[in-house]
C-alpha cells in the first residue's frame, strides 16, 4: 500500500493550457514555488479541452509526469491549478509522491511568512479548512471501501475521529479571531474620535508595498524580493504636512487566484483595507502584466467589499525604467488619480504625501448642529459613527454638536433622518457656537 512520504523538496511543476494560455502564469508560479525553497527540476505543460475527472490530465501527461519524476528524482509535484480531492489521491496513487495543488502551495508559503499570533491564527485556520475537504486521502490504508478483515470499522472511526478534532479546532480559532476582530474595531474607533484618517496599501504581491511603507513612515518593516514577504498588518503614523497626519496600513499582498479560504481566513486583516478612507494602489511599473494585475487586485477588493474605496495609483519602480519621472495624473476636476514615483530611490514620496492630503481633504463635512430633546436616535447614530468632535447640552436640553464627516455618509444620514434641518445656519453660526461654548 502507499504511504505518502514525509517532505519533499525536489519539485516538478505541471500547468495545462485550457485555451487561456499565459506565459508569464508559469514564471510566477515557479517564482511562488521558489520562494518556498524548493528546487524545479522540471516543468511539464499540456493543452487541453478540459480538466480530466479522475486525474485532472489526461493518462499519456500523467505518464510523462512520472518519466520526469524519475528522470530528475523528484518527490515533490506541484499543480498550478486547484485540484479536486479526489484527484490529489488519484495522483498520488499513481505517481507515488505527494501532489499539491495551487492552493495548498500558496497556504503553505502563508505558513512559512506568518510571524505574528494573528498571523499564525489565520493561516492555521485556512490550513484546516482546506484540509477538512482532503482528510481522507491521508487515511487511504484505513478506507471502509476496501472491506476486508481488520479494515471495516477502524477506517470509518480514524476519519470521523479526525473530522471532529478538525472541527473544533476550526471553532476555537474563530472564537480567537473573533476577539482580535473586537480589538481591532476598538483601535478604528480610536483612530476616528482622534480624527484620523485611515490609508492603506494594497496591490499585487511584490509590487514594492513594504518599500513605499517604509519609506512613507520611517519604519523598517521586513522587505525582500519575494513573493508574500508580508503577512501580517503593520500600522504607522505618517506625516503628510501642513498639521495634517494618517494612519498608513502594510497588508497582505495579493495574487491571481487567490485561495478563497484565505480571504475568508483573512478577513479581520482585511477589514483594515475594507474601513479605509484612502486605497493607495501600489502597482510595478515595469511589468509587462501590469494592466492584468490591476484588474486582480480590483476583483480581490471587490469580494473584500473595497471596491468603492477612493483610489490613488502608485506605479512604482519607475528607476527600472528608461527615461522615466515623476509625474501626477490629474482627471478633469483636476484631482490626482495617479503617480509614478521609486519608493527605492525616494523620488515623487513628497508629491505623493501632497496627494494624499489632497484626496484626504475631499469631501469632508465640518457641520454644526442643533439637536432637540427628541432626537437622541440621531446623536446616537452620530456617536456611534466616531463623527462627534465636541458637543454641549444647553439649558434648553437642546444639544450642540461640532462632527467631520464624510460626504457619503452625510448623504446617508440625510436620507434616513433628514439630517439637514438640524444644521445651524452659516449667518447664525458664530452666536450658536458662543452661546455653546465651542469653537467655530
Amino acid at each position: 500500500m502507499f504511504e505518502r512520504p514525509q517532505g519533499g523538496e525536489r519539485a516538478v511543476l505541471v500547468h495545462v493550457d485550457f485555451h487561456d494560455h499565459d506565459p508569464s502564469s508559469v514564471d510566477e508560479f515557479r517564482e511562488l514555488v521558489e520562494s518556498t525553497g524548493a528546487e524545479v527540476v522540471a516543468i511539464v505543460t499540456g493543452k487541453r479541452q478540459r480538466p480530466d475527472p479522475k486525474l485532472f490530465v489526461g493518462t499519456g501527461k500523467a505518464d510523462e509526469i512520472q518519466q520526469a519524476l524519475q528522470a530528475h528524482q523528484g518527490e515533490l509535484v506541484l499543480f498550478n491549478h486547484s485540484l479536486s480531492p479526489g484527484q490529489e489521491r488519484n495522483l498520488e496513487r499513481l505517481l507515488q509522491c505527494r501532489v499539491l495543488d495551487r492552493t495548498g502551495l500558496i497556504l503553505d508559503i502563508f505558513a512559512q511568512r506568518a510571524r505574528s499570533h494573528e498571523g499564525k491564527l489565520q493561516v492555521e485556520l485556512a490550513q484546516l479548512r482546506h484540509l477538512s475537504t482532503r482528510l481522507i486521502r491521508g487515511w487511504t490504508h484505513l478506507e471502509r471501501q476496501k472491506g476486508g478483515i481488520g479494515l471495516r470499522g477502524p477506517g470509518e472511526t480514524q476519519l470521523e475521529t479526525d473530522r471532529r478534532l478538525i472541527g473544533d479546532r476550526i471553532k476555537q480559532l474563530n472564537k480567537r479571531l473573533e476577539k482580535v476582530r473586537r480589538q481591532r474595531e476598538q483601535g478604528r474607533r480610536s483612530r476616528r474620535r482622534s480624527e484620523i484618517a485611515t490609508v492603506s496599501l494594497v496591490g499585487y504581491t511584490n509590487a514594492g508595498k513594504s518599500t513605499l511603507f517604509n519609506r512613507l513612515t520611517l519604519a523598517e518593516v521586513y522587505v525582500a524580493d519575494q513573493l508574500f514577504a508580508t503577512l501580517d498588518p503593520t500600522l504607522r503614523k505618517v506625516e503628510l504636512g501642513a498639521g495634517q497626519a494618517a494612519i498608513l496600513v502594510d497588508t497582505v499582498g495579493f495574487i491571481r487566484d487567490l485561495p478563497h479560504d484565505l480571504v475568508e481566513s483573512f478577513r479581520s486583516t482585511l477589514q483594515e483595507t475594507r474601513e479605509a478612507d484612502l486605497l493607495l494602489h501600489v502597482i510595478d511599473a515595469a511589468d509587462p502584466r501590469r494592466d492584468e494585475k490591476i484588474a486582480e487586485v480590483n476583483a480581490v477588493l471587490k469580494e473584500i467589499e473595497a471596491h468603492e474605496i477612493p483610489q490613488i495609483l502608485v506605479f512604482n519602480k519607475i528607476d527600472t525604467l528608461d527615461g522615466a519621472q515623476v509625474r501626477i495624473e490629474r482627471d478633469a476636476d483636476d484631482i490626482a488619480h495617479s503617480i509614478w514615483l521609486s519608493a527605492y530611490s525616494g523620488d515623487g514620496i513628497e508629491q505623493l504625501q501632497e496627494i494624499i492630503g489632497e484626496r484626504l481633504s475631499d469631501g469632508i463635512k465640518w457641520l454644526d448642529l442643533d439637536l432637540p430633546p427628541s432626537e437622541g436616535r440621531v446623536r446616537a447614530r452620530l456617536f456611534s459613527m466616531g463623527v462627534i468632535k465636541d458637543e454641549l447640552v444647553t439649558e434648553t436640553g437642546h444639544t450642540h454638536i461640532h462632527i467631520q464627516i464624510d460626504e457619503d455618509e452625510w448623504q446617508r444620514l440625510e436620507r434616513e433622518f433628514s439630517i439637514q434641518r438640524f444644521v445651524i445656519p452659516l449667518d447664525a453660526e458664530q452666536t450658536a457656537l458662543a452661546g455653546a461654548g465651542l469653537a467655530p
